[in-house]
């Protein structure tokens, strides 16, 4: 057998370990074919073998191997030397069947199962871990052999058995001799051994039988749970069906015991003339189960356990729920009986009758109240398992007896039964006799005595008198409102008559302690749930009539306490033998002093030592939960309660006096959450924003936040083919609320419509020069329409979730004009000019990625939608090849199926092979993808094989599959890559005019690429000091003689090219911008000097005549990116770029004439001026991109209007207006760099002012540049800001290279395409704050602070949200700043995942309004909150408040109809009108301090108080409460805590508690004058009391924390003299003062010793 922990795995052999109880183990392989595996299971983890020889099975456990058995294993193989015989080891199988022939060492399945496994309890189950996979092996197997032959041999077994002289399967013939040669030819050199993983543990075989047939291999195994959770494997034979005992009886079981035979009322049971139709079982029946071993696996919602019936059909029905049905009746018909079981779901099932109809039938549950589930599971949890199993079954029959009992009476149902089974008559004791069973008569239950009349007598009013039900209604409240008196009851005479006495030798009667201590547990958690007061009140009577035979004085008097009404001191008595009390199993955890919850929570609560309080695991989970809270309030108490999973549903049930510490806790966790709690804690505290937040975050990436964007569609329908309609406008209003600069974007973006051509007819001109002349402004205007869409595709960048059902939309590209007046077409087709070849096509290829990038990337695509979206007509196939490039930008691509890829690029179109190169490499950015990397290197001719054949490539597909190498290897500093690289920037022209076009582009790809390998790597290339990397570069950027060609391609480069004369130096032209460009990526950021004063630029006339003017844009641009740290936002800085020889000579940008000079060119130190200030200008929008620095904008800014005037100027003709325009662009650029996202306006004039001018210098490159930069300043619809990462920049570098395309086909120094790869730098930063009440975007403050760095230190700025935050990395916190809103804190210091994963999903920040606050939309200034504000100042008189103004402050209906039905005055009040104010005042209270959920505990408490005044307290549980409230606001705890914050709190500013205290004292003080004192005595020294004057007894009793009189008794009280003896020993009973000076009088009998 062999075993895989993991798909990716090896497979390996299993071993197997039998023994232990046989002698000694032996560890061996599994390799058997005699042996079936029919079962396995992962909980408890076991496998279940056949052995279909001996027709045995076997039971095993599955573990992981130990490392010596490992060893094990391996030694032995070694010393066997040749493979290991297959044969040899079924030893073990032999070793088990000359086990099983003799008796087997487990005789009973029962008793000897435990021992075997307490050892290996704690398997873990093999499915559960994962191994890493190790692919490498098993990879290299299934390559180099065909799967026959593969045989590895491991470790001596072989991995298949194949051997050339195995034909035939039998046994023998395996069995070859050691060095048998034809074996050996087979077999692979020896390898090294496979280590095992897994191990099976021999458990179980079950015994011979005799009476098997052969091959009785087990049809069904499964696991079954009894009703104590124990489990049992079944297994069942070939043709047995267990449902149908022989006779035909369905029969229920658990585990192993019958619960009894299933009835089914309506059908007929089976006659025994039927029963020889049946097939019969196989094996007898008790043979047929095996128990596996215990285990604590949780089943079903109550874990009640299962029943199930152990059949074929059931064994899925794992939720089965506890079930049977009694006693068949027999029908007299002979027709149906039942065929087979079926479809099992919960407790339901189908049978299936011979008569081919099914009826569906429910096996009714254990029980339905939850007192009963309860007592049940506590008897579970409390007796032996086997005990617990009989109680069970004989409860289970008594109460589903047919026509079984009604909810109500089950409880009785219940007691009785129980009862019962202790060994009380229940007859004979009187209250039992009087539970109502309402007729329902149970087997258990001897039957009534019948009435002798149907008249009715007296007696029958006795027994009403006598009746719970009266004795209830005598204490009920209404009874007193009533003013009924309380009618005497005369005792039944055979009541007391004789004492009864226990049956001692019924099932439960020895664990009447431990059956009583449970349900003490019970009664104590039952407290903990304020809705279970009807089940505590049935359930002490139980307890009491218990405690009083057990002679438990201290339970008695601690009932009495708790339910004066219910506990009568005279009721009857049973007597237990003391002999017998003797046979009583006392359980060690029992108490003599009743434990009590709250008597816990009072001592903790002042401070006192506490015992441990007692816990049953899943009984007492309230007590448990109330206890670890209690204990952990000082801390943040929430985690826990999440671990255990707390609610705020379960905090409203629990009594308020102990969820008073919990809110108390909650309150002020609201004011500081962390950011990263789980959702469950934030709701529990009552922080919707912050649960919403967590539950977001909870989400996959793909469902992304998004704010509904939907506008009614159809409303401009021009509008609507624009491709920006889309844009989340919500969020766009909020940002840019005062203007409509979004509309004028999008004016200035459109290229859907015809553009307006306004010429005007000159008198001279003809018609059809007049038309020429339209035609080429047309032309002129085109270039700009041709130009917009790549800005178009910044302003959408990301904003729309395609419908996978329908086709992306792209905007058609529209070059045509309407003149004025008449609006007739202007068209370029027309024939009238010339018209350039192809002009459009790279627009529209263009337009296609603008469509692609709207796509976000978290939206739902896959490869069949790309494919969907290919146009039919062949015009479009430019739009789609963009539509490529998008999707691999936004990360899409990588889901188009490689079959697609290869499809696109065999159709041989320049650009779709462009843009999906592009595309795919920029998907599989940095990652050295293999595939990736064959696909582009197919495309470079560099980096195949010389002699490979010669492939035709497009020129510009080369330029684009260079890229894509560079992105692919982007920062991995690869070895071979960079050396091609490096050689290819000076490629030299090949001999038949091949690389002889648009080299520039070719070459400076080259650079950019090589740059992007070793991106900021600088001096550190790891293995790379033999290529000279620097020198190289820099060769290439200054020139020389061209180094001998090295490495593979030296062949090609033999015969110069017959064109171009470059004889062996390097075109600098050619090399330079790729060389420099190269160095500045590979040193960026490093600070180098060195390598930074190469690129310097020349401070001589001479030296300046060598370097193109251009050339010095670009190597000042490297240099600042270099000396990245010295980049300074002002002009004094800008300026010192500029070498002083220039400087000192060259026209200021303001000079209005022409100074004269003869030795200096003065056009050559123009133009350099311009284009080294446009170098620091563009790298100081690098080092600041997406900072919207201030310093760094109005330093840009200034020089921008510089160049504008210049361009003016008269001087402008010596710089070039070229030359000028292009160093506009690239300041334009720079400016949107820094404000990218932030829509400034400054810029878009600027950018707005540069759209209107057509004509004249302006060419299609610049109008490409100014609206690039028109994009980049609302970048994502302000959603998205550009990184700084060295990634970033270095997709900047490719995407803004400061030279730009004379006309819309020209890439012959830069390829376009390439514009786009300015979305590898942009990220998500936007914040926007979401009211989670309204869920709309609102305003809201936060507070953002910078960590200090060597520029500035630790510093914080308010920001009006939603705004675009700094850099994360900038960041330590950020917060959103009170008052109006709940303050959230976002820690950074601890990582910026958490912020990463909000902003990435629509950066959406959920914030709540606090109450009475207006939002900043509604109430800008904050004045209209003010008028709030004036009422949470206390007023003298709350009656200020209105019920109406409730709203300003909640937007809970609740509380809106409380004011309504209990805070509005009506007419004649009366004295009502005091009830009105003081509910006006707390709800008033509640509401302003945000603490709603405290008003039902203030109203609890109102009313517990006035219910004390009146004297109707018939149960004490809520003065406990409020004991328990009041020691809470006297604990230490809290007091420290409110020194440190004295205003906030629960309860604060109130005088509500002090009254309350107050009116309690003062009443219990009025009844102990009144003649309670007579009653406390009599108490004190243990006679009978009145019993008038119980309840106020048992509330002094409790309210003064006075101790029984056993305990007084034992301080030693009784013989005092005077008080001040009295408070040293009160002093050691730790009893408070107060009770002692109401004690004092009666303890002393002497009033006047008081005095000292």
């Amino acid at each position: 057998m062999f075993s895989m922990l993991h798909p990716l795995d090896e497979i390996t052999p299993l071993v197997c370990k039998s023994g232990g109880i046989f002698g000694s183990a032996r560890v061996q392989y599994v390799a058997d074919y005699t042996l079936r595996i029919v079962f396995l299971n992962a909980e408890p983890s076991i496998v279940m073998t056949y052995d279909t020889v001996q027709s045995l099975h076997t039971v095993w456990a599955l573990r992981r191997v130990k490392p010596e058995e490992q060893n094990t294993v391996l030694k032995f193989s070694e010393q066997m030397g040749t493979p290991q015989h297959v044969a040899t080891s079924s030893s073990l199988t032999a070793h088990l069947r000359s086990l099983s022939k003799g008796d087997s060492p487990v005789g009973s399945p029962f008793q000897n199962y435990s021992s075997i496994h307490s050892q290996s309890r704690s398997v873990s189950s093999p499915s559960m871990q994962s191994r890493s996979p190790s692919i490498s092996n098993m990879a290299a197997l299934s390559r180099s052999h065909s799967p026959a032959l593969g045989v590895h041999s491991f470790s001596g077994v072989q991995r298949f058995n194949f051997s050339s002289n195995t034909q035939s399967p039998k046994r023998q013939s395996i069995t070859h001799s050691p060095n048998s040669t034809s074996s050996d030819s087979f077999l692979m050199p020896e390898t090294e051994p496979i280590v095992p993983e897994l191990c099976i543990d021999h458990l179980w075989t079950e015994t011979v039988t005799n009476m098997r047939e052969k091959n009785s291999q087990a049809s069904k195994v499964f696991i079954t749970t009894d009703l104590c959770g124990q489990k049992f494997l079944c297994f069942l034979g070939i043709d047995t069906l267990l449902v149908l005992e022989g006779s035909g009886n369905l029969v229920l079981y658990s585990g192993v015991v019958r619960v009894g035979k299933v009835f089914i009322p309506g059908l007929p049971a089976p006659s025994l003339t039927m029963s020889n139709q049946m097939p019969r079982p196989s094996t007898p029946l008790d043979s047929v189960s095996t128990p596996s071993k215990p285990l604590n696996k949780h089943l079903g919602p109550l874990e009640e356990g299962v029943l199930l019936s152990p059949v074929p059909e059931l064994r899925d029905s794992a939720k089965l729920h506890d079930s049977t049905y009694v006693e068949d009746c027999t029908f007299q018909q002979l027709g149906t009986f039942i065929h087979a079981l079926r479809d099992p779901v919960h407790n339901r099932i189908t049978l299936e009758l011979s008569n081919n109809t099914m009826v569906r039938v429910t096996i009714p549950e254990i029980a339905t109240s939850e007192l009963v589930k309860r007592c049940l599971q506590g008897v579970k949890a409390i007796l032996p398992k086997e005990i617990a199993v009989q109680m069970l079954v004989k409860w289970y029959n008594a109460y589903n007896a047919p026509g079984g009992p009604s909810y109500h009476s089950e409880w009785n149902l219940f007691v009785t039964c129980l009862m019962n089974m202790m060994g009380y008559n229940t007859e004979r004791l009187s209250w039992t006799r009087n539970l109502d069973l309402e007729g329902s008569l149970s087997p258990v239950i001897a039957p009534k005595k019948a009435r002798p009349s149907e008249t009715g007598s007296d007696e029958d009013w006795e027994y009403l008198l006598s009746s719970d039900y009266h004795r209830n209604f005598e204490s009920h409240p209404v009874a007193k409102a009533l003013r009924l008196d309380p009618l005497e009851v005369l005792a039944p005479k055979d009541d007391f008559s004789q004492n009864l006495s226990l049956d001692t030798s019924t099932l439960l009667f020895t664990h009447i302690p431990a059956i009583f201590f449970v349900l003490h547990l019970i009664y104590e958690e039952l407290k903990l749930n304020s809705l279970m007061g009807e089940g505590i009140r049935s359930l002490v009577v139980l307890l009491v009539q218990l405690a009083r035979d057990l002679k438990l004085e201290a339970y008695i008097d601690y009932y009495y306490r708790d339910y004066p009404a219910l506990v009568k001191t005279s009721r009857q008595t049973c007597i237990i033998d003391q002999v017998q009390t003797g046979f009583m199993h006392h359980p060690t955890f029992f108490s003599a002093e009743p434990p009590s919850i709250f008597q816990w929570l009072s001592s903790c609560l002042k401070g006192e030592a506490v015992q441990p309080y007692p816990y049953l695991s899943r009984i007492c989970e309230r007590s448990k939960l109330v206890v670890l809270v209690r204990t952990l309030v000082q801390k943040i108490c929430f985690i826990l309660s999440i671990t255990s999973g707390f609610t705020l549903r379960d905090l409203e049930s629990l009594p308020f006096g102990v969820a008073l510490p919990i809110r108390d806790a909650i309150y002020y966790c609201r004011e500081q959450p962390a950011s990263d709690w789980p959702e469950a804690v934030c709701l529990l505290i009552g922080r919707q924003d912050l649960s919403k937040q967590a539950c977001e975050g909870n989400l996959q990436k793909g469902k992304s936040v998004m704010l509904s964007s939907d506008i009614p569609s159809g409303t401009e329908s021009e509008e609507d083919e624009d491709g920006m309609n889309d844009m989340n406008e919500e969020v766009m209003s909020l940002i840019w609320s005062e203007d409509l600069r979004v509309q004028e974007v999008r004016r200035l973006l459109q290229s859907a419509r015809p553009v307006r051509v306004n010429v005007v007819q000159m008198p001279e001109a003809s018609d059809h020069e007049y038309i020429e002349e339209k035609e080429n402004r047309l032309l002129q205007l085109c270039q700009r329409t041709m130009a917009l869409p790549v800005g178009r595709g910044m302003f959408t960048l990301f904003s729309y979730h395609p419908v996978p059902t329908e086709q992306l939309p792209i905007p058609k590209l529209n070059l045509t004009g309407r003149a004025p007046p008449r609006n007739t077409t202007v068209d370029l087709n027309s024939g009238n000019i010339d018209v350039p070849p192809n002009m459009a096509c790279w627009a529209s290829f263009h337009n296609g990625v603008a469509a692609g990038l709207k796509i976000a990337p978290a939206s739902q695509i896959d490869s069949a939608w790309i494919v969907y979206n290919k146009p039919k007509i062949a015009e479009l196939a430019n739009e789609y090849a963009g539509f490529l490039m998008a999707l691999g930008l936004n990360g899409h691509l990588t889901k188009l199926a490689t079959l697609n890829i290869h499809d696109y690029l065999t159709k041989g179109h320049e650009m779709t092979s462009i843009g999906l190169l592009l595309g795919v490499s920029a998907a599989k950015l940095g990652t050295m993808d293999m595939a990736i990397t064959r696909l582009l290197s197919i495309h470079i001719p560099a980096l195949l094989p010389p002699t490979s054949t010669e492939l035709d490539v497009p020129h510009n597909v080369q330029v684009a599959a260079v890229i894509g190498i560079g992105l692919v290897y982007q920062g991995t500093a690869h070895r071979h890559t960079a050396e091609v690289l490096l050689a290819e920037i000076g490629r030299p022209p090949g001999p038949e005019m091949e690389y002889c076009t648009d080299r520039e582009s070719y070459s400076l790809a080259s650079g950019l690429a090589l740059g992007m390998v070793c991106l900021g790597h600088g001096s550190n290339l790891i293995g790379m000091s033999d290529l000279n990397v620097p020198e190289q570069l820099y060769q290439y950027m200054v020139g020389g003689h061209r180094r001998f060609q090295a490495g593979m391609h030296r062949e090609k480069h033999k015969s110069p090219s017959y064109q171009i004369k470059e004889g062996d130096t390097i075109n600098v032209d050619v090399t330079c911008p790729g060389a420099t460009l190269a160095l500045a990526m590979i040193y960026l950021k490093t600070n180098n000097r060195s390598i930074a004063d190469w690129l310097q630029a020349p401070d001589t006339m001479y030296l300046l005549d060598f370097v193109k003017p251009e050339f010095l844009l670009l190597r000042t641009l490297a240099r600042c990116l270099i000396l990245w740290d010295d980049i300074l936002p002002n002009s004094k800085w800008v300026n010192s770029n500029v070498p002083q020889i220039i400087r000192e000579n060259s026209i200021s940008l303001h000079a209005t004439e022409l100074p004269s000079s003869e030795d200096l060119s003065l056009e050559t130190l123009a133009q350099a001026h311009v284009y080294i200030i446009a170098g620091a200008c563009l790298s100081l929008g690098f080092r600041f991109a997406g900072s919207e620095n201030l310093a760094a904008f109005k330093c840009l800014y200034k020089y921008a209007t510089d160049f504008l005037k210049c361009l003016s100027a008269p001087t402008a003709s010596i710089t070039g207006h070229y030359n000028l325009e292009t160093c506009l662009s690239v300041l334009l650029l720079s400016l949107a760099m820094v404000m990218a996202g932030s829509g400034n306006l400054k810029v878009l004039q600027l950018c707005r002012f540069m759209h209107k001018k057509t004509g004249g210098e302006m060419n299609y490159g610049f109008h490409l540049a100014h609206h690039m930069a028109l994009g980049l300043l609302f970048l994502g619809g302000g959603r998205y800001s550009l990184s700084t990462s060295n990634s970033s920049i270095a997709a900047l570098l490719c995407a803004l290279y400061p030279h730009f395309p004379v006309h819309s086909t020209d890439n012959r120094y830069h390829l376009q395409a390439l514009r786009h790869l300015y979305v590898l730098a942009a990220e998500p930063r936007l914040l926007t704050p979401v009211d989670v009440d309204t869920n709309t975007p609102c305003y809201a403050l936060i507070e953002v602070t910078y960590k200090g760095t060597q520029w500035y230190a630790e510093a914080t700025e308010e920001l009006m949200a939603p705004t675009l935050l700094p850099e994360l990395h900038l960041l330590k916190q950020i917060r959103v700043k009170g008052p109006r809103y709940w303050e959230l804190l976002i820690d950074l210091s601890k990582g910026t995942n958490h912020l990463k994963s909000i902003l990435s999903k629509g950066g959406v920040l959920y914030v709540k309004l606090r109450a009475g606050q207006l939002s900043y939309k509604e109430d800008p200034m904050g004045w209209r909150s003010l008028l709030a504000q004036t009422v949470t100042h206390r007023n003298s008189e709350a009656r200020a408040f209105k019920p109406e103004a409730i709203s300003a402050f909640t937007s809970d209906p609740a509380l809106f109809s409380f004011a309504d039905y209990f805070c509005k005055p009506t007419v004649n009040m009366g004295q009502k009108q005091e009830i009105l104010d003081l509910f006006s005042s707390i709800l008033y209270e509640c509401v302003t301090q945000e603490n709603p959920e405290m008003l039902p505990t203030y109203i609890a408490i109102d009313q517990a108080v006035r219910r004390l005044e009146r004297r109707e307290m018939s149960e004490t549980f809520e003065l406990w409460q409020i004991k328990l409230v009041l020691e809470f606001f006297s604990s230490r705890s809290h007091q420290e805590r409110m020194t440190r914050n004295p205003n906030r709190g629960l309860f604060m500013n109130s005088e509500f508690l002090p009254v309350m205290k107050c009116t309690i004292d003062n009443t219990l003080d009025q009844w102990l004058q009144a003649g309670g004192d007579v009653s406390l005595h009599s108490y004190l020294s243990g006679q009978p009391t009145e019993e008038s004057q119980l309840s106020m007894l048992a509330c002094f009793l409790i309210y003064h924390s006075v101790l029984t009189p056993g305990q007084l008794a034992a301080g030693g009280l009784e013989g005092s003299t005077n008080f001040s003896e009295l408070l040293l020993k009160f002093k050691q009973l730790n009893m408070p003062v107060r009770a002692l000076l109401r004690l004092a009088p009666l303890l002393l009998r002497n009033p006047q010793s008081m005095v000292l």
